[in-house]
């Protein structure tokens, strides 16, 4: 094995290496001087910028956190690497070959650094699979991406690629470019079995997920076969180089637009991160099978310069149920941003990709160019679920939507809110103020101030979600307690559920926030593919902090069931009552609109509501059996 790297060696590379274009793969930088530049620093989460480096200099210090060294420090810290992985990799950069101790030339292939070494079979595996994507085998992958609109031009653009169907394939490639199995099984690429690795992506079109610096360090894929038994979109585990929370796609392509235009659009797949940036949306990023949480944000704040001064993130959600959730949720993470936050959701239910399909170019175009305040989104989201043709309605809709309109934190748009949702809710400005202040009163409250909920009942745990955040679910209520019972189900017998007891959960409306965000939750471990061991890990990981210990209590409250059979049962009672519950909810959803379109009884909206509202029925009959 080779020995030291020469100290004039790594001299010559640190002299070398441009630290700020090294430091511009990870953060916005703008000038601070002469010779001198600042930007949101990498290593903690701050709103004004405290990074400061000199090139010249070849160093960094942040006055924020005191983090500060050279460039090779600066690598280490962002990838987590050693020192001579480090140098060996800044070296490969500027195309310096080094000299070590004993003499030699340098480490040899299987000596090589291990991070890099990953990053190696992932770069070769990348070009296996765009390899197949022109074979034969690889014509169901063309046929699919040129369904969604997009040729062999773009598919090379965005290094698509296809999984042949064998168990083998990718690992007898990667054997035979001198990658040992041991390599093999910590780059995600791989699954493992009783006889040992077998290809983890099998028969799918393929994504290249790439880090900030361009290399690829995970893959997305998406099934094409009816008879493959795994989720729609498969992902990249997580391993040394693949952070879901911490990775976007097409970030690397969209980072330097990002900064430049201080615009960063986030929409909801690999498709439509492709559709945008064809449409000239090149600002457009995704998500890869999580929601956009802490991490993102830190890097979308580096890369905006979100210090005050501009710039604006707008979110993309389909028009369905699901996406009004995602949006919600996106609402949560808002007080992160400096920068505006805006939502778009295409009112016919098209995501980017289906809109340039069909609509071309410019409808995508169109989709950004309209976007409204996210603030306002979720107040309008919050209202639809009343009848505001009622007295009862209004002032429930006023309790729900008055905590929105206080956690506005500019005070020069907050009393525009609250005048705005007066005229919504056809309430006078005085009564809407006195219930929005009433919020802000109870949002600085200590956390230990606000406990009301019920005090449990006997042999009851108490539910251990924090009432400053969430606020406690009373499952004396019955329909808290068929979700909270719903939650239990899915999250320790998940097995039990057929596909369309599925279906209907993933769709099902859950009304206590903490409930609906264990729900998105499942949901996201659902979509990312988590194992059977790693399924309670994988979904208090998608939930916010405050509810991780409410995840666990879900998944250990004992059931009543005393055998298989009781058990089978009483899961689908469960859904099955979830079920009805949510048929319950779109009858009175429809009532409400029904009551509305009186003045018309003959009109086609009118008829269409008979319609569903006799086909929910039929439906609930179904399931109660009668």
């Amino acid at each position: 094995m080779a020995g030291l790297i020469k100290r004039e060696d790594i001299d010559e590379v640190r002299n070398r290496t441009d630290l700020r274009e090294v430091v511009e793969s990870y953060v916005t930088l703008k000038s601070a001087g002469i010779g001198s530049f600042k930007g949101l620093c990498p290593f903690h989460d701050e709103r004004s910028p405290s990074f400061h480096i000199r090139p010249q200099l070849g160093t960094f210090h942040c006055f924020g956190c005191g983090e500060s060294g050279d460039v090779i420090a600066f690598i280490q810290k962002m990838d987590h690497s050693s020192f001579t992985e480090t140098v060996e990799l800044l070296a490969a950069r500027i195309n310096y070959e080094l000299r070590y101790e004993d003499g030699g030339p340098g480490p040899r292939r299987e000596d090589y650094g291990k991070r890099q070494r990953l990053v190696d079979a992932h770069k070769v595996a990348e070009e296996f699979f765009r390899a197949q994507l022109a074979t034969e085998e690889g014509a169901a992958g063309r046929e699919f991406l040129a369904g969604r609109g997009f040729d062999q031009e773009v598919t090379a653009q965005f290094s698509v690629g296809y999984a042949p169907k064998g168990w083998d394939s990718l690992l007898k490639h990667l054997r035979s470019k001198g990658f040992v199995d041991d390599e093999l099984k910590l780059t995600g690429m791989f699954s493992e079995g009783n006889r040992g690795i077998y290809d983890r992506f099998r028969g799918r079109v393929m994504w290249p997920i790439r880090d900030l610096s361009g290399a690829t360090i995970g893959f997305g894929a998406r099934k094409l076969y009816e008879d493959d038994q795994g989720p729609k979109y498969l992902n990249t585990p997580e391993t040394q180089l693949y952070k879901k929370s911490q990775v976007l796609y097409g970030l690397d392509l969209a980072k330097k637009q990002i900064s430049k235009s201080r615009q960063i659009v986030v929409v909801e797949g690999y498709t439509d991160v492709m559709a945008c940036h064809l449409a000239g949306i090149t600002t457009a990023v995704a998500t890869c099978g999580t929601a956009f949480g802490t991490d993102h944000i830190k890097i979308a704040r580096r890369l905006l310069q979100d210090d005050g001064t501009g710039g604006e993130v707008v979110f993309t959600f389909d028009g369905d149920a699901a996406g009004q959730k995602a949006a919600l949720r996106a609402f949560e993470e808002d007080q992160r941003f400096i920068a505006q936050t805006y939502v778009c959701v295409e009112p016919t239910g098209a995501d980017p990709c289906d809109l340039r399909l069909h609509r071309g170019d410019e409808a995508v175009r169109e989709l950004i160019e309209l976007k409204r305040p996210l603030f306002e989104f979720a107040i309008r989201a919050e209202l639809k679920k009343f009848n505001l043709n009622t007295v009862e309605g209004r002032v429930q809709a006023l309790r729900q939507t008055a905590p929105i309109v206080a956690q506005i934190r500019d005070s020069a748009i907050r009393p525009a809110y609250a005048r705005e949702l007066a005229g919504w809710l056809g309430m006078n400005n005085e009564d809407v103020n006195r219930s929005v202040g009433a919020s802000i009163k109870r949002a600085r409250l200590p956390k230990n101030a606000d406990l009301q909920a019920p005090h449990p009942q006997p042999g009851e745990a108490e539910q251990a979600i924090p009432a400053a955040a969430f606020e406690r679910p009373d499952h004396r209520d019955p329909v808290m307690r068929l979700e909270r019972q719903a939650l239990e189900v899915v999250i320790q017998q998940p097995q039990r559920l057929k596909d369309e007891q599925w279906q209907a959960f993933y769709e099902a409306r859950f009304l206590a926030p903490a409930h609906s965000a264990v729900h998105d939750g499942v949901v996201a471990a659902s979509s990312a593919g988590a194992s059977a061991t790693s399924w309670v890990e994988v979904i208090r990981d998608e939930v916010p902090e405050q509810l991780r210990s409410f995840v666990s209590e879900l998944a250990v409250t004992s059931i009543p069931a005393s055998d298989e059979h009781s058990l089978n049962r009483y899961c689908a009672d469960i859904i099955n009552g979830l079920i009805e519950l949510q048929i319950t909810h779109r009858k009175a959803e429809l009532i409400g609109r029904l009551q509305r379109a009186e003045m018309a009884p003959e009109g086609e909206e009118y008829a269409q509501i008979n319609r569903e509202l006799m086909e929910l029925e039929m439906r609930r009959r179904i399931l109660r059996g009668t």
